[in-house]
């Protein structure tokens, strides 16, 4: 666009001091003058405008879903298949994001959304995942020569730059004609300058190359940064002088695309990509709206009548668009910036003119130097916005969100699977061990002493002299509810059905075992233990073998023991409290056949204050016993819901990142899970001594108060309600020892299935070694019956040799006849030699003389002869044997007979 024609010959601001730009076209020309100017037909394509906009970067097709899942099969415990979905749409992320070429709004969510998919996967896999990524410079002198990396940030980063780069097209594209049309640039511009800037302080830093890419380290990103800010910033100038704003508040944005092209400039200077025609082109428009600034101010100065500073910054105007036109030697410049800046020359100079004709004529006011004209005021408008689909991809992965769902989502590491389940287990520990099982030992305490106090049924006695009690009635409810004896009878049947499948499954290993021990005792003693040479089944020390497995099999018997001896116990106490029980849970009417009506129905006066006493310090362990339940169902809760696979894929993904060359194991995890478990649990483990403390108290106040109750009973003389107590108690004892039997029943069924588990993978390793130790034994026994090698020959079956004859002229028929040949004497070969002296027990044989071989030395071989082959060396006929087979030669072989060969 003609500057010139459309905005009043405004350009841009305040020129940088010490003459910045003054040596810069020396400077370029000396380091670069080799290249020439515009070199190639895209710098061109380029620069044909006013502004610039940033080239794609290109790469090959490669297919990403291979080495994540070569990947997979080596690191993780899960089978590739199980990904098989994620794996496709990895790769065709990927090939619609490389392919992303046209400045068209449509490549924005497709850069994007492979993006975000690289950061997530970096979560998953490590920077080096074994994929070889190859991209082409976009910008510098080396564009045809392609960078490979093995690095999943180097990925990242070239797509955000394409990212980058679609957003300065978008904004080239842009019809800068209108008002609408530069806001939507300047957005464009603005959104590329965010990009770059995630790059550079995100993604580089984390990039672990020594050296990066020319055209993306942090130098050229910078510069790259600024010149979009620049181009955004002058779209906002731009758009000011359309809409007529005044002077003074353009003059202000022309400043800040001034100081923005600057920037651009210096740290293009420190860039080994950017070129010398977009360092000129920089420089030039620095320059450019540095005397647009000032024109604008003088302009404004006019309008205030300050007629000598006008002329003050007008000459300074000037002095900016000579050296900007200083830069369109060695043509880097566009024509569309020189014209710019020719204009904006022509405009100035004619209004310089104006302004001292009328200053000297009319005016005569003083022109201020150069140092005393004030600082022009800067107004940034632009600003470098990074997209949130950038920023925070993980806000946009979903079912249904922009994104998609997040890839390899279900992707665990093993080492995650067996620290998960140390976590889950040691959480457990902590929770059942620490606090429960304290917990339930505090409240057992608490029935002890309440039993042998003879409470509640003392209080009861006295305080419904007739009838039932209230809390009774609740207890013989409760236990009719819960159906409370054939639950019983149905967890012991449970816990009998899963003990005797557990022991059937080891039964089944240990039989295992057992069969494979005979079978290895009786091959030892057919072969004798010189020849059956491998270890015994108890102490084979290999991985997984027999002494592990018999160690193993020795612990789970006593398992087994421990739970049956558990067992009884259980039932020990079900029998003792069985016939009680039963009355709970019976009809009102059998409780109260059971217990006894007292005889006196009235309380004593004397015995009303120790009975509310009593009372009270009663219901404080009521009380206490119900806070603590609850307290337990919330531990328990909390337990269960404590769910740590996201927290610790987070730290996976984190011990991934910080030690990449390092295989994650479940120790790496210690830190983690101690700090998780004091962080969630170290409070209810204090809470244990305080609630110790709190019992013991107030089982103090029960005792005291217990006891002044007893005593004022003994001095009312109130006997008759001691049967009552009796029966009142026996079933109030009953009641909690249903729930302790019901607790116990839940440990035991609880007990037999984690057990489950341990003797299944006992009898698949006893069943694994066994298979392996019978192959072990077949291949032992074959090696035990293979023949001596003593009794194998190499010549037991000798050939029939051909008869000797002699060498003289042949006829071309005996060419195809076999002809008679000395009989010579059996040589064996130095290996049959070495073979035969294996055999210690074969007596070494003498060899047998044989005929002498006819001389053949003065025999010479013609061409007409042709080519005859030997027979067979074993045997022959000699002159006493016409025709006669020789009989095989055994021996040991002699140096002294030398090797001859026929």
């Amino acid at each position: 666009m003609d500057y010139t024609r459309e905005l009043n010959n405004v350009c841009y601001a305040p020129r940088t001091p010490n003459g910045y730009v003054s040596n810069l076209t020396d400077q370029f020309a000396a380091q670069r003058s080799f290249l020439g100017p515009w070199r190639t037909g895209a710098d061109r394509k380029r620069c044909s405008s006013n502004i610039l906009s940033l080239p794609f970067r290109k790469s090959t097709q490669m297919s990403l879903a291979t080495p994540i899942q070569q990947y997979i099969s080596k690191k993780y415990d899960q089978h590739p298949d199980m990904f098989r979905h994620d794996l496709e749409v990895i790769n065709n992320l990927r090939r619609d994001a490389i392919n992303v070429r046209e400045a068209h709004p449509s490549g924005i969510k497709k850069l994007q959304t492979y993006a975000g998919q690289l950061v997530w996967l970096g979560g998953k896999f490590p920077i080096d995942i074994g994929a070889d990524f190859t991209w082409y410079p976009a910008l510098g002198y080396h564009t045809e020569h392609p960078l490979v990396q093995n690095n999943l940030k180097y990925e990242l980063l070239n797509v955000l730059y394409n990212l980058a780069a679609l957003y300065s097209q978008l904004a080239i594209s842009s019809n800068r004609g209108t008002t609408e049309g530069l806001k939507t640039a300047a957005s464009w511009f603005s959104q590329a300058a965010g990009v770059l800037t995630h790059m550079k302080n995100e993604v580089l830093p984390e990039l672990r190359m020594a050296n990066p890419p020319d055209d993306m380290d942090e130098a050229t990103l910078e510069s790259l940064i600024q010149l979009l800010l620049a181009q955004s910033q002058e779209c906002f100038w731009q758009k000011a002088v359309m809409d007529g704003y005044k002077d003074a508040s353009i003059a202000k944005l022309a400043a800040r695309v001034s100081d923005l092209y600057n920037l651009a400039g210096d740290a293009a200077m420190r860039s080994e990509a950017i070129s010398s025609a977009w360092i000129h082109h920089m420089s030039a428009k620095h320059h450019h709206f540095a005397a647009a600034a000032q024109y604008r101010e003088a302009c404004s100065c006019l309008e205030k009548r300050k007629y000598g500073e006008e002329i003050a910054r007008l000459k300074d105007a000037v002095a900016c668009v000579n050296e900007g036109l200083k830069e369109c030697k060695g043509g880097y410049l566009s024509k569309a910036v020189m014209d710019d800046l020719n204009g904006l020359k022509k405009r100035v100079e004619e209004d310089l003119k104006r302004a001292e004709r009328d200053n000297d004529v009319i005016y005569l006011q003083v022109v201020p130097p150069k140092p005393e004209l004030r600082i022009l005021d800067r107004a940034n408008m632009a600003v470098a916005r990074i997209p949130p689909q950038v920023a925070e991809p993980y806000k946009y992965f979903g079912d249904h969100a922009e994104f998609g769902p997040a890839l390899f989502n279900k992707l665990v590491p093993f080492a995650v699977h067996v620290a998960v389940s140390i976590y889950e287990e040691r959480r457990d520990r902590l929770v059942n061990n620490n606090i429960i099982a304290e917990l339930e030992t505090l409240t057992d305490r608490v029935h002890e002493i309440l039993s042998s106090l003879n409470l509640p049924g003392s209080l009861q006695a006295l305080e419904k002299p007739l009838g039932l009690p209230g809390t009774l009635v609740q207890h013989a409810e409760e236990i009719r509810q819960a159906d409370a004896l054939n639950r019983l009878q149905r967890g012991f049947a449970d816990i009998e059905k899963l003990c005797s499948a557990d022991r059937a499954v080891f039964e089944e290993g240990k039989a295992l075992l057992r069969a494979e021990e005979e079978e290895d005792r009786a091959m030892r003693n057919k072969h004798g233990t010189i020849r059956w040479t491998r270890p015994e089944s108890r102490v084979d020390p290999s991985r997984d073998g027999g002494a592990k497995l018999w160690n193993q099999a020795a612990e789970i018997d006593g398992y087994f023991a421990s739970s049956t001896s558990s067992d009884a116990i259980v039932r020990e106490k079900f029998a003792a409290v069985k016939e009680t029980l039963a009355i709970l849970a019976g009809p009102d009417r059998g409780m109260m056949d059971y217990i006894p009506n007292s005889r006196k129905t009235e309380i004593p006066e004397i015995l009303k204050p120790a009975i509310g006493r009593l009372r009270g310090a009663y219901n404080e362990v009521l009380r206490l016993e119900s806070r603590r339940r609850k307290r337990v169902e919330s531990l328990k809760t909390k337990s269960r819901n404590d769910d740590i696979k996201v927290d610790i894929l987070a730290e996976a993904a984190r011990l991934e990142r910080t030690y990449p060359s390092t295989a994650i194991v479940a120790a790496h995890f210690e830190d983690f899970f101690e700090k998780r478990l004091d962080t969630l649990y170290e409070t209810d483990v204090e809470s244990v001594e305080k609630e110790r403390a709190d019992q013991e108290k107030i089982l103090g106040d029960v005792e005291r108060a217990n006891r002044e109750f007893e005593a004022q009973k003994r001095t009312a003389g109130d006997r008759g309600n001691v049967d009552r107590e009796k029966a009142l108690q026996r079933l109030d004892n009953a009641y909690y020892k249903y729930k302790e039997i019901v607790s116990n029943v839940e440990v035991g069924r609880k007990f037999y299935n984690d057990l489950s588990q341990i003797v299944e993978q006992f009898r698949n390793q006893a069943r694994h070694w066994v298979n392996e130790r019978r192959k072990d034994a077949r291949s032992l026994e074959d090696d035990i019956y293979m023949p001596p090698l003593a009794s194998m020959s190499i010549s037991a079956t000798p050939a029939k040799p051909p008869a000797a004859q002699a060498f003289a002229q042949p006829s071309p028929s005996s060419f195809y006849q076999q002809s008679p040949q000395p009989v010579r004497q059996q040589v064996h070969t130095p290996v049959e030699a070495q073979i035969q002296s294996w055999a210690d027990n074969v007596p070494p044989q003498q060899p047998k003389p044989m005929p002498a071989i006819a001389p053949v030395a003065n025999m010479q071989w013609k061409p007409d002869m042709g080519i005859k082959f030997a027979g067979s060396p074993a045997s022959g006929s000699g002159p006493g044997q016409q025709g006669g087979n020789a009989p095989p030669v055994k021996g040991t072989w002699e140096p002294s007979n030398g090797i001859r060969f026929g």
